[in-house]
């Protein structure tokens, strides 16, 4: 089973939690054992796992992604201008892999599953395949 989400995202820069998305996903097709996979098919977007307690962990890791790969670089070639987001995409990764145990996701007390926008505002989708 795949499922096709989307959702707008309306920064240069954003971090989405998709968690409650794909729990009831998960909850909605009965799986109680197993896996999720979560992937993202952009190039300058990717999925991660972080702590979802504290929004300053948001706000301190896409400051951090500028920090190291700022926006403007002199020597950057790309025509688009974006290749900061193809950085950031590629650091963060395109998927995650999650387990489910007695239909939840297992993820830790803080953890939560992100769409990281690099390159937005856009129309953005990713995808959950059940294992």
């Amino acid at each position: 089973m795949i499922k096709k989400f989307t959702l707008q995202t309306n920064h240069r820069d954003e971090m989405v939690e998709v968690t409650e998305l794909i729990q009831n996903f998960v909850s909605a097709h009965g799986l109680e054992e197993g896996s999720v996979i979560v992937y993202c098919p952009h190039t300058t977007a990717g999925i991660t796992i972080n702590e979802n307690a504290d929004p300053d962990v948001k706000r301190d890791m896409i400051r951090r992604f500028d920090e190291v790969f700022p926006w403007h670089h002199k020597a950057d070639r790309h025509a688009e201008g974006n290749t900061a987001a193809h950085m950031k995409a590629s650091t963060v990764g395109p998927s995650q892999h999650v387990i489910v145990n007695d239909g939840q996701l297992l993820l830790g007390t803080w953890q939560g599953i992100y769409f990281c926008e690099f390159d937005g505002p856009r129309n953005r989708h990713f995808f959950v395949k059940i294992l």
